[in-house]
């Protein structure tokens, strides 16, 4: 018994050691400057439910980059467009993983997420497959088609709530029907269909899971600061997330079985193209070519996020964009004169007009600037130890590039919190990762594969709307009265969403 006590003290005691010996040794690491924080909460609780805007406060008293422990997790924040070019250039590789928050861990869908995939093959041949053979220059134009389609739908949803006598005076939620638009483009990007119709009362199966499914992903879980919290589920999110997302999995897996009893190297009928489906189910039987074999459930799960990714960021966008506009009737009225000069009145507005608009492009790319749909990015994680702007950051800590913070840095943008589109005109300034100071879509390896189509889209439907209809904001409201707060969901969103009246031209 004495040997048996005499062991428990002694393994105690090294257990001890080592541990203080860690604390010690990670003290005497050079960390970046940062608020202290609670025992045990960290930094969580200052953070609030904007953390975007008070992570930008706290930029004057600690610089540019920020550490902060929230729970359990040590995490770092960059500030300014010098330190995120720093990052994204010379540090990319060292901080290509992602972190995965408890929800999304769900039914293995971050291990088939192209955005949250670890860093590794399954990772980089997805990446390739999206960005050569589905969104590629000449897949966006062979696909024109079809977003001119769900244009038509929307122009025409638009103008039947404009004409009909109750809301003569009343107003519409915009981003709602912007929403169903490119819910319908992306169904028939993946899977040659629509998905949604407005006249339908039930509306669709898949539209009311992925809905639900986004609503989930939205809310902020105590378990991802503090992990051992897991197998409780106080909040009930992994619960609600489970039946979510697997609603939304058995819908996706219904239409890739029903395309595989059709024969998927089959053409869609009447289209000359191949969907996206389609290109990924050749891709699964093609395994000789390949070294990497893609499963049925992962082919479900791209489905998903193509989905969560297109939907929430257009609409919240666009919203952002009208918001702006309307508080703004000067940047309204020039867009709409471009618009009546290189379109003119007897048309619509064709995707191949864009690059012959460069005052709408700046307006999307102002908009961006000032409401990036994810304002802090899909977290980075470190690789491995790493040097950073003379600190020593360690193993698995959580990185925030404050892509709302870049946005206002006054040491790259003049005038920051106003709303000038001007400022891009003769600029050579895009959101396409090579310029750190507008990175609404991220830099890097790891960016969003899916800029081309959200440059396309994006300027297609406000040009559109801007086109054909005037706008006003609803009767009760002025800009100066107008709620411009946002909120953190899925995508930084209007807190009250926009209601503007439109009026046939």
């Amino acid at each position: 018994m004495d040997s048996i006590a005499y062991s428990v003290a002694f393994f105690s005691a090294v257990f001890f050691f080592l541990l203080l010996h860690k604390k010690s040794a990670f003290k005497r690491r050079l960390l970046p400057p940062g608020p202290s924080g609670w025992p045990i909460f960290g930094n969580m609780f200052q953070l609030g439910d904007m953390p975007h805007r008070t992570l930008y406060h706290l930029k004057d008293q600690y610089g540019p980059v920020i550490w902060l422990r929230i729970g359990l997790i040590n995490t770092m924040a960059i500030l300014t467009a010098k330190a995120a070019t720093e990052f994204f250039k010379d540090h990319d590789l060292d901080f290509a993983d992602r972190t995965i928050r408890n929800n999304m861990r769900v039914h293995d869908y971050s291990n088939g997420s192209l955005a949250l995939a670890p860093y590794g093959s399954f990772w980089r041949v997805m990446r390739r497959l999206v960005t050569v053979e589905m969104i590629s220059a000449r897949s966006i134009n062979e696909t024109a088609f079809i977003r001119r389609r769900c244009m038509d739908d929307l122009l025409a949803w638009i103008d039947k709530e404009a004409r009909t006598e109750q809301n003569a005076k009343n107003a519409i939620h915009v981003s709602h029907f912007v929403f169903m638009m490119t819910f319908n483009v992306l169904g028939n990007l993946m899977l040659s269909r629509n998905l949604f119709d407005p006249d339908s009362d039930e509306g669709s199966e898949f539209y009311t899971a992925m809905n639900g499914l986004m609503e989930s992903t939205g809310h902020r879980n105590i378990v991802d600061v503090f992990p051992w919290l897991a197998w409780l589920d106080p909040q009930g999110l992994r619960r609600k997330m489970e039946r979510d997302m697997g609603k939304a999995l058995e819908i996706a897996s219904g239409f890739v079985k029903e395309r595989m009893k059709e024969g998927y190297g089959d053409q869609v009928e009447g289209d000359k193209r191949k969907d996206f489906l389609n290109v990924l189910l050749e891709f699964r039987g093609n395994r000789n070519e390949e070294i990497l074999e893609i499963s049925e459930k992962e082919i479900n799960i791209f489905i998903l996020e193509i989905f969560m990714a297109g939907g929430e960021t257009t609409s919240s966008t666009i919203e952002w964009a009208l918001t702006e506009l309307l508080c703004n009737p000067q940047v309204m009225g020039k867009a709409k004169a471009e618009l009546a000069q290189v379109v003119g009145s007897k048309r619509n507005v064709e995707e191949s007009d864009i690059e012959n608009l460069p005052y709408l492009q700046a307006v999307i790319k102002e908009t961006m600037r000032l409401h990036p749909p994810i304002p802090l990015l899909v977290p980075r994680r470190a690789i491995q130890d790493t040097q950073f702007m003379g600190y020593d950051i360690p193993k698995d800590t959580q990185v925030f590039v404050n892509a709302w913070a870049i946005g206002r840095d006054p040491d790259v943008w003049e005038d920051p919190i106003s709303y000038k589109p001007e400022r891009f005109l003769g600029s050579k300034i895009d959101y396409k990762g090579q310029h750190c100071e507008l990175i609404p879509f991220g830099a890097g390896r790891r960016m969003c594969a899916g800029v081309p189509l959200a440059h396309r889209s994006l300027n297609f439907i406000l040009g559109s709307v801007l086109h054909r209809f005037d706008w006003e904001l609803d009767p009760a409201v002025t800009p100066e009265t107008l709620d411009r707060d946002d909120v953190l969901g899925v995508t930084m969103r209007k807190r009250v969403p926009l209601l503007a009246v439109p009026k046939l031209i």
